[in-house]
């Protein structure tokens, strides 16, 4: 049986104060009066059937995540006490699906990615199924097709392709954010692409590897997955640490029995994890601002003005280009749109300096 596990974890703080402590950006209605989470959703259910869909998220936003889908099925919402990074984030529901299914396969996606056509997604989606169905030691992993050099993501070494399959190749190494000059290097050499950060595979067969490189990691997760009611006894104190990181790079390099797969993904796709990311996504006006709530704007070309209060105020900007400016009850933000991530670093001096309610 196909399923499928929507990661929506994260607070987003280079979307601050947009994205703050209780509203994480995967929940802000932005993108048409929906959110992140919405899209994924919906993503997802062209190919498999709603009652097979789980999401893990911050336990403090559980109400949210539910009323935001209603086709979620109460036991399919995985709340997280505390968050523990993106290894426990899929293992915990890999290892609740084996104790429903044991042949459970699952697509692993984001909920803080924007993909477009959604037919596009569906057809390499029921490949990266296809494969994992076939080949119990893959691990499924999918490579956004580059447009440019963006330093800002990640990227996958391919090697050799996979005979009678499309775009579908071995992945022989995970690269982190290279800078500009590697960027382009990587592009060029036409062997690279973009790390989407999206998986399939069977269940059983991840946590198959989590046992052989993270021992300590897969006692305690079996642990809670055959008893949650210790969920906040367990969870804090598992390895914090991603899956590229703890999985797929320890296999894609030959530490196991396994290996890494990767599905060439040739859609517009978008990591929404800054304010210039929104701007290129949000419609503009004539001089390509985007405005958001009660907004005055006079020479102003290229920027995001969004007034998160309009009820109260009114947010006004003259001569201004290629900035982000947002305002909401508690703070504004000012900054030029190409550097907006570092907005994260600047949550943390607002943090230290004025306390954590604000951040």
């Amino acid at each position: 049986m196909r399923y499928a596990v929507i990661m929506a974890g994260g607070s987003g703080t280079r979307l601050w104060p947009l994205s703050r402590r209780g509203e994480p950006k995967q929940l802000l209605r932005m993108i048409d009066g929906r959110s992140l989470l919405q899209l994924a959703f919906d993503r997802v259910r062209a190919v498999v059937a709603p009652g097979n869909i789980l999401v893990c998220a911050g336990a403090a936003y559980a109400d949210e995540v539910a009323s935001q889908l209603p086709a979620l099925r109460p036991e399919n919402l995985l709340g997280e006490p505390v968050g523990r990074d993106s290894l426990n984030a899929v293992i915990w529901p890999a290892a609740v699906l084996v104790r429903r299914d044991p042949e459970a396969v699952v697509a692993v996606v984001t909920a803080d990615q924007i993909i477009e056509p959604v037919e596009t997604f569906a057809d390499r989606l029921t490949t990266a199924f296809e494969v994992a169905e076939a080949d119990d030691r893959a691990l499924v992993t999918f490579g956004i097709v580059p447009t440019g050099p963006h330093t800002g993501y990640g990227y996958l070494h391919r090697g050799r392709a996979v005979e009678g399959l499309t775009d579908v190749a071995r992945i022989v190494e995970f690269k982190e954010k290279p800078d500009a000059g590697l960027a382009a290097r990587y592009v060029d050499s036409g062997e690279y692409w973009w790390n989407a950060g999206m998986f399939v595979w069977r269940a059983a067969t991840l946590l198959g590897q989590v046992r052989v490189l993270l021992p300590e990691s897969h006692e305690r997760i079996t642990e809670l997955a055959a008893h949650p009611e210790r969920l906040a006894e367990i969870y804090p104190g598992l390895l914090k640490t991603s899956v590229d990181f703890a999985v797929m790079e320890p296999v894609s390099r030959g530490r196991t029995d396994a290996h890494v797969i990767g599905v060439a993904l040739a859609a517009r796709w978008a990591d929404v994890g800054s304010f210039a990311d929104l701007h290129a996504e949000l419609d503009k006006d004539d001089d390509g601002n985007v405005r958001q709530g009660a907004v005055v704007a006079s020479g102003t070309t290229g920027c995001l003005l969004v007034n998160a209060d309009p009820e109260r105020s009114v947010l006004a900007v003259t001569g201004l280009h290629d900035m982000a400016v947002v305002r909401t009850a508690t703070a504004t933000l000012v900054c030029p749109l190409s550097d907006s991530q570092r907005v994260k670093a600047l949550v943390g001096e607002v943090k230290e300096r004025y306390g954590a309610e604000l951040a």
